[in-house]
């Protein structure tokens, strides 16, 4: 399903300029960005009224402004795909500089895919970029002519009004950006790479930091290498094995058994496997990396 340079070319851009969400708290509400819902699913009304996006009365990587329930299990990949595929097109084209992080980069050390099993996608932009994102395309649908989608699809690129603040203490507001597919809610979390004051004043040269907790070394990141995620050119981290490592435990790298699927090495594809027993354990959420 890679979206060859003609079909790039095609992507229409419906600069939709109307709430400048970087100069209000206000979020974009179910009224103004529903899509055919006739009731909001987005799970604000039991958020605290800081916290700018919400995840969906249904599943944490739904928005519910633009679905009401799951895609089916059998459809979610082919979606996500595209998802990655025309966020990736759409930030070359307006020199937005983006790479991809945690379970998203393990997908991409496996078989440069999605992992099967998954239904979120993360990426991480640097301050100057979200800046960029912001001023410019926040608010802004992308409409792209897909491969088999009669009329094509819309995608929105929404950035949190609290990127602005850098303190991880706005634990309700870890995430920057979402890049949202308007038919069925799924979503891309795209998060901030800013430098740790603090630490650096303690003498950690090159010192960053994610409001999400996650604390890396200039040189864990930088320079950024050149690769390919589902058929795009892709950045990714410069020392991505040992951040992997890290996060999900060295086996996570080297085990073939997994969420009921088996690495197939010839055919390099996570295929699904009955009666079968995982040998390693999935996190049950992300570790913070450890500071130097």
């Amino acid at each position: 399903m890679t979206l060859p340079s003609w079909l790039r070319t095609l992507a229409t851009f419906l600069f939709i300029l109307s709430t400048n969400l970087t100069t209000t708290n206000a979020d974009a509400d179910f009224l103004d960005v529903r899509t055919s819902l006739n009731n909001d699913r987005s799970g604000k009304g039991g958020d605290p009224k800081d916290k700018y996006f919400h995840e969906s009365t249904f599943h944490p990587h739904y928005d519910g402004r633009f679905a009401q329930q799951e895609v089916d299990k059998e459809e979610r990949l082919p979606h996500l795909t595209a998802l990655m595929q025309t966020f990736l097109s759409t930030m070359t084209d307006i020199g937005a500089e983006t790479w991809i992080m945690h379970g998203t980069l393990l997908g991409w050390w496996w078989n440069q895919k999605i992992l099967p099993w998954d239904s979120d996608i993360d990426v991480q932009v640097s301050e100057s970029t979200i800046s960029f994102l912001a001023k410019y395309y926040n608010m802004t649908e992308f409409h792209y002519l897909l491969p088999g989608v009669k009329k094509g699809r819309t995608y929105l690129l929404e950035v949190n009004p609290h990127y602005i603040i850098r303190d991880q203490r706005d634990n309700l507001n870890v995430i920057d950006a979402r890049w949202i597919d308007t038919e069925n809610g799924l979503f891309i979390d795209i998060s901030t790479m800013r430098p740790d004051e603090a630490r650096r004043k303690e003498g950690i040269e090159g010192a960053l930091m994610v409001k999400d907790k996650h604390l890396y070394l200039e040189r864990d990141i930088f320079p950024l290498r050149d690769s390919y995620f589902e058929g795009i050119h892709v950045k990714i981290p410069f020392e991505y094995s040992s951040l992997l490592a890290e996060e999900y435990g060295q086996k996570a790298l080297t085990t073939t058994v997994f969420e009921h699927h088996k690495f197939n090495d010839t055919s390099k594809i996570w295929e699904p496997q009955t009666g079968i027993i995982d040998n390693r354990k999935r996190p049950a959420k992300l570790k913070p990396a450890k500071p130097p």
